[in-house]
């Protein structure tokens, strides 16, 4: 795990090395506090005759090795401080370019809502246990072992109290160890859920309220809310139990030392200012192994943590280009399947499409039919290669879409999915995903051909107008053409529109392709419908059934001959005959 870490402390070295220099120093400064204090009362203070200059002068040191142990400290905590957020920005970013390389099968492994608990709350909980560290665990190890060299120095015997108190705290920590850690996993388990219920409500609050289905969605919060809490409780009420313990310890070791030490000044075998430096030394011990227990904790607590974010960073990529070729461009829109088997699950005894085969040439346009769950859609995922084909081969522009490089693939493989997603920002800048080098006229055009430049005009500002986060300012059919715009500006050979009319007029809808067929000539665009009309002035156009392409032909010929399409057009221009 520490070695998965290890990158995101990059650019913040000096920082971490510096906090654990300083945290050192002040260590030491502490160390010698003690045994300057022991001088001064058994040369000072335990003579015949004190001796007020020795008195002066280990005190001035004691004060001196203070301030500076207060000023090394305070360094410490400025360094450590910029250290760990350095390191949670670095281990964001690493969480965050992981899940862009992810693949749709990867994406679809890992829920939205534990994601975002991965790259918040755990990061967090790592940039914790990582600031403790180096500012507590050096400090504490080696104030922990340079004390109990000065202890057994003073009094040999005596530090067998050492012998019995270190071992029950062990004790306790593996104990605790054993039973949170499970306790743990279980609370982030039931914060993903309480998170996914967040998400899943603010995504939906419109339906949530058309509905009227509030009361019931502050139930179902309030379940996953207390559920959240008593995992936490459960969690806590093990943790909480070190501290006292701990102390418990503590304070019966220093019962100790003061009862065998009493003993030993009585019997002349050991001097005041000894016993008085001892119990110093076995304060910073068992406060050393507190802090230690501490930190011990915090690993414990973290270490859900550290195994939720391990997965992610773990997690294989489905799909790569590292054998793809780097200057292999696609040269035009041909796309052909060779008998292309597709799983989900990847498994041969579950397929979701089965042994598909057509061929597909340059500037044509493709309808695609069929019912729910035809796998219309997943057909045409495999085109820009979002999913991993699991038998034969998937081709575009005459070549393999493996031999490509992702972003040549994709970049000229232009699809607007069934769901129409916008960002925050301005109408602009949306299309400027298509390409951020566009000029206005080029946008301009774009959204002429989607049927989208006047109702963007209608808007006070323009292209200029602010969309709000995730288009809320647009309406479902208006967004749909936005995405139709920014999918023509990248200039693409393969255009793939998954439904992406079905929220506009039939007017609309027939003005779109109308002007598809005007703009992209020479590109191959594929158009899954539900409405028939949307596919009768297609070149071509497949039907699917239960994943396989039962039928590939023109609209006239398959209405005489596919009884699937021939049922779809009947119902379909029947029921409009009778409106």
């Amino acid at each position: 795990m520490i070695k998965k870490l290890l990158p995101a402390v990059r650019g913040y070295e000096k920082q971490t090395v510096g906090a654990s220099l300083m945290i050192i120093v002040e260590g030491v400064l502490e160390i010698l506090i003690p045994y300057l204090m022991t001088k001064l009362i058994k040369q000072g203070i335990e003579v015949p005759d004190p001796n007020l200059s020795v008195i002066l002068t280990y005190g001035g040191l004691m004060i001196l090795m203070a301030i500076f142990a207060l000023l090394a400290g305070a360094l410490c905590a400025r360094l450590a401080a910029v250290a760990g957020t350095g390191f949670a920005c670095n281990l964001r970013n690493m969480l965050f370019r992981k899940v862009q390389d992810f693949s749709f099968a990867n994406v679809d492994k890992f829920s939205s809502a534990s994601i975002v608990t991965r790259l918040t709350t755990d990061v967090t909980n790592i940039q914790n246990l990582f600031t403790i560290l180096i500012r507590m665990t050096v400090r504490n190890f080696i104030i922990m072992i340079t004390a109990f060299f000065f202890a057994v120095a003073v009094n040999a015997r005596l530090a067998i109290v050492f012998a019995v108190a270190i071992p029950l705290l062990a004790a306790i920590l593996f104990f605790i160890m054993i039973k949170a850690h499970p306790m743990f996993e279980k609370m982030l388990t039931k914060l993903d859920l309480m998170n996914a219920r967040v998400q899943e409500n603010l995504i939906a609050i419109r339906v949530v309220k058309a509905f009227v289905k509030g009361d019931d969605e502050n139930v179902s919060f309030e379940d996953s809310a207390v559920a959240l809490r008593k995992a936490q409780m459960a969690a806590e009420r093990i943790v909480i139990w070190n501290n006292p313990l701990s102390q418990l310890i503590f304070y019966g070791a220093i019962i100790a030392v003061c009862f065998f030490g009493g003993k030993l000044i009585v019997a002349g075998e050991m001097g005041i200012g000894d016993l008085t430096g001892f119990l110093a030394y076995i304060g910073q011990i068992l406060s050393s192994v507190m802090m230690l227990s501490m930190v011990f904790i915090s690993f414990i607590i973290t270490r859900a943590s550290q195994k939720r974010i391990s997965e992610l960073l773990d997690e294989e990529i489905d799909i790569n280009d590292d054998d793809a070729d780097p200057d292999l461009a696609v040269e035009n829109g041909a796309v052909e399947f060779r008998n292309v088997d597709f799983s989900y699950s990847k498994n041969p005894d579950n397929l979701t499409l089965t042994n598909v085969n057509f061929s597909v040439r340059p500037g044509e346009t493709i309808g695609i039919i069929g019912g729910t769950g035809s796998a219309k859609t997943t057909l045409v995922q495999l085109i820009p290669r979002l999913y991993e084909v699991l038998g034969g081969s998937v081709l575009v522009g005459g070549h393999d879409v493996r031999e490509y490089k992702l972003h040549a693939l994709r970049d000229k493989v232009a699809m607007v999915l069934q769901t129409n997603l916008l960002f925050s920002g301005t109408i602009e800048e949306n299309l400027r995903w298509g390409n951020e080098n566009a000029t206005e006229e080029q946008i301009e055009k774009a959204c002429r051909a989607a049927c989208a430049h006047d109702f963007i005009m209608s808007f006070p500002d323009g292209y200029k107008t602010d969309l709000g986060q995730g288009g809320v300012n647009v309406s479902g059919g208006q967004k749909q053409r936005l995405c139709i715009a920014r999918a023509l500006l990248k200039d693409p050979k393969v255009v793939i529109l998954d439904d992406s009319t079905s929220a506009c007029d039939t007017a609309t809808d027939a003005a779109i392709r109308k002007a598809l067929r005007t703009e992209l000539s020479g590109t191959t665009t594929f158009i899954i419908a539900q409405r028939i009309a949307s596919v009768m002035d297609a070149d071509r156009v497949m039907v699917l059934d239960d994943g396989k392409l039962v039928a590939f032909d023109t609209p006239a010929r398959l209405l005489e001959t596919n009884e699937i399409y021939r049922e779809v057009y009947m119902s379909q221009m029947k029921g409009g005959e009778e409106a």
